[in-house]
């Protein structure tokens, strides 16, 4: 077997480390820890942001359906009105959008409408960026999360994304959150295990980042027979969703298994304030009408499904959901069956604490810009109501001096 000097192990832990300063992928194994030791007071907002990558048709997530225009723009993508899901006069969800029209219907829904930037960028790299820095007009190097971890008590629990990759949002600029992977712990066994304790030892020749390497390795041994029992333990039941073959119903998705994730260990305690999940594949260019269709019916379930599992915990009445996208399609279908790069489209905020209903104007389908949907609501107002109302930090401190707000959440 190839041994192990210290000095090696801990300069290729060190670069290991030097990946985590940007991901927090070692502060994993605090997770089940802290939520044993010092469990999130009772009482205390969370936050669930999820994140549709690709670029998401808000309008065919909530639908203008009386209006001709909506019909004649996309003939060959454009639902039947009577399959869709109305809300109210004007606007319907889209079909497979079932679970979040439940919620809908209790008033714990908010839709906030033509929700976009000055100056829409189509490009996935650079809308995103500016979704997830909250600076739209210049380049910034954290995102708006981050820059709120930063003003607070350095602790790697407060914000955990779930994946292998910590979306910008979360990394600030001294300060930022954690990755969890789906894969849960790998912990090393056998002699390699053995060599991994001797070795992770303290030094006191260790530099800074040789002696974080080090402890981390300690940590990841001490505490493993804590985390996995939590990560292995079945998610909350979802109380009020139908039992089909043993389990509830809601189908499977990986949004699913994150959400899953998510309940077990907010239910388990985990002190974290920011929790961020995501699905992919919102790209539609081609054959749109099926693949959004699929891919929303995965958002409802999900968060219908995580709702429910909440109200077997303690934290039903912490959690407010954040669902949103980079950007939203053009108008006007394109010959493919689907939807080219866009602006505009609508944010979701789901929750019992939510007000539920319309917020913002609806993009006028009669009065486009540059054959795009206005921007009739910038994301900064709903970003400003999340960081005052929710996690009770001054907006000024991350987004600057902005004065807009969405009043979604009740008083």
């Amino acid at each position: 077997m190839d041994t192990i000097s210290r000095r090696r192990f801990l300069k290729l832990t060190t670069g290991a480390v030097a990946v985590g300063v940007t991901a927090n992928f070692l502060t994993f194994d605090e997770i089940a820890e802290a939520a044993i030791d010092r469990p999130l007071a009772a009482g205390t907002p969370i936050v669930v942001v999820v994140t549709l990558y690709g670029g998401n048709d808000g309008l065919n997530t909530v639908i203008p359906y009386k209006d001709p225009i909506y019909f004649s723009s996309r003939p060959d993508i454009s639902y039947q009105a009577e399959t869709m899901l109305p809300l109210d006069s004007d606007l319907a969800l889209n079909p497979s959008m079932t679970g979040i029209k439940n919620l809908w219907d209790q008033n714990k829904v908010a839709i906030i409408r033509g929700v976009g930037y000055p100056k829409p960028d189509r490009s996935h790299f650079s809308s995103m960026a500016k979704w997830q820095t909250a600076s739209p007009g210049k380049a910034v190097n954290s995102g708006w999360l981050g820059r709120w971890l930063d003003s607070q008590p350095e602790d790697p629990m407060l914000a955990i994304s779930l994946g292998s990759v910590l979306p910008p949002m979360l990394s600030g600029t001294k300060i930022s959150g954690s990755a969890l992977p789906l894969g849960g712990l790998l912990i090393p066994k056998g002699a390699l295990a053995a060599q991994c304790i001797k070795l992770s030892k303290p030094a006191p020749t260790d530099s800074k980042l040789m002696a974080a390497a080090a402890t981390s390795m300690r940590n990841l041994f001490s505490v493993s027979t804590a985390i996995q029992p939590i990560l292995k333990a079945p998610a909350p039941v979802a109380v009020d969703l139908p039992t089909v073959n043993g389990g509830n119903a809601g189908g499977g998705s990986d949004l699913s298994q994150q959400l899953d994730v998510v309940a077990k260990l907010i239910a388990a305690g985990s002190p974290t304030k920011v929790w961020s999940v995501s699905l992919g594949g919102f790209d539609t260019h081609a054959n749109e009408s099926n693949a959004q269709a699929e891919l929303l019916g995965v958002v409802s379930s999900s968060l219908t499904r995580f709702m429910s599992q909440l109200k077997s915990t303690t934290r039903l009445n912490d959690v407010t959901v954040m669902v949103f996208s980079e950007f939203g399609r053009r108008v006007k279908g394109n010959a493919s069956q689907g939807t080219d790069h866009g602006t505009s489209g609508p944010m979701f905020l789901i929750g019992e604490k939510v007000k539920g209903g319309f917020y913002g104007d609806q993009p006028a389908l009669s009065k486009l810009v540059d054959g795009d949907l206005a921007v009739t609501t910038d994301f900064r107002d709903v970003y400003a109501t999340v960081l005052e109302s929710i996690l009770k930090s001054p907006a000024e401190q991350i987004l600057g001096k902005w004065a807009g707000r969405t009043p979604f959440l009740t008083a």
